[in-house]
């Protein structure tokens, strides 16, 4: 019961933070504003403020939220005035309210890890090495405590996350190369098989036998610190995920939907809530991310297209544009559907 509260909850914070942005700048620009939801389907509840025509509401499914905004697409709406319409805005009023959503994702998620890191500490994000496992793969190879990898089969790797996410999409059957920086500034490189490992229901994983190093650090200007340096890495890790998935060096089934955060927000929550700060810093970058991507229904979208009105000096056709959003909007919930019947197999 617990997950479930702390699921629903971390989504609501993510999804409110975002629609609020839009929300805010559409109302400070003087768009008129029918609808600020949070969730998909039925409404649960919904109130009116006085003196304004917004509708906000609570609905059923906690994994979205919308503002529907005057002249946004198709503009069949007599009763607003013109001048209250989105489409009617200069070209930067639009692209401020498009892009805000994605704006306080980031916010918040920077906040959280900076909060994170000035209450409970924070670690290094470089990738030095902290612990080497006895008679491991690492071992053998000659890595020591204190060293730093500098690159793994010729790719950069400037923090911890590049290391993980690089040796994840490396063919870990091979030797891995790897030039790392001692502590008396020598470069040295280290040859790694890592060891293969097969539980007792054929999964198999592979076994490198090194930790990050371990030292904590504490005080405003180490937790400014880590939350950049972590901020960067995990978008630097996204970027690097969607271009696995375009070449195919990752398939769909290591996407996850609601089922699948549902399980990770179960896990997290054992850490306490250092653990769910992460997650909800993580899940915040993530979704900022991907309301960037040029994709029909994300916010990057509409970005493209008022640069392009912008630039050309011409409107895209609305009701063609609205085709093509609800195109995007079908293949999405057909990639949704998927993905959740995919990660609910993954739990029996």
């Amino acid at each position: 019961m617990l997950t479930l509260i702390y699921f629903i909850l971390m989504l609501g914070i993510i999804v409110f933070v975002h629609e609020l942005g839009h929300f805010f700048w559409a109302k400070k620009s003087g768009v008129y504003c029918y609808e600020f939801s949070l969730g998909f389907g039925p409404k649960l509840f919904s109130f009116k403020r006085k003196n304004d025509e917004t509708l906000y509401c609570w609905r059923l499914i906690p994994v979205g939220g919308y503002v529907a905004m005057a002249g946004e697409e198709v503009d069949d709406d007599k009763s607003v005035p013109k001048d209250k319409k989105m489409y009617n805005k200069p070209w930067y009023k639009k692209l401020i309210i498009v892009l805000a959503g994605v704006t306080n994702n980031f916010i918040l998620a920077f906040v959280v890890l900076f909060f994170m890191a000035l209450c409970y500490g924070s670690y290094t994000t470089k990738p030095i090495i902290g612990e080497v496992v006895k008679d491991s793969a690492s071992e053998k190879a000659g890595l020591q405590s204190g060293d730093e990898i500098i690159s793994i089969n010729g790719k950069r790797t400037r923090t911890w996350d590049d290391v993980t996410l690089t040796l994840t999409l490396e063919n870990n059957e091979k030797v891995q190369k790897l030039i790392v920086e001692t502590d008396s500034g020598e470069e040295k490189e280290i040859k790694i098989k890592p060891e293969k490992i097969k539980d007792d229901e054929g999964n198999v994983s592979y076994a490198y036998g090194m930790g990050l190093d371990d030292t904590k650090y504490h005080g405003i200007g180490n937790a400014f610190k880590y939350a950049v340096s972590k901020f960067g890495s995990t978008f630097n890790s996204m970027i690097v995920t969607i271009k696995a998935l375009v070449t195919g060096d990752i398939g769909l089934n290591a996407l996850s939907g609601p089922v699948g955060i549902y399980s990770i927000v179960g896990e997290q929550s054992k850490a306490g809530l250092q653990g769910l700060l992460y997650l909800l810093a993580y899940l915040s970058i993530n979704v900022g991310f991907i309301n960037l991507i040029p994709f029909p229904a994300f916010d990057g979208y509409r970005a493209v297209i008022i640069i392009i009105e912008r630039i050309t000096k011409k409107k895209v056709n609305a009701k063609v544009d609205a085709i093509v959003n609800n195109i995007g909007l079908m293949l999405l919930f057909a990639l949704m559907i998927f993905i959740t019947v995919k990660d609910v197999l993954k739990l029996f």
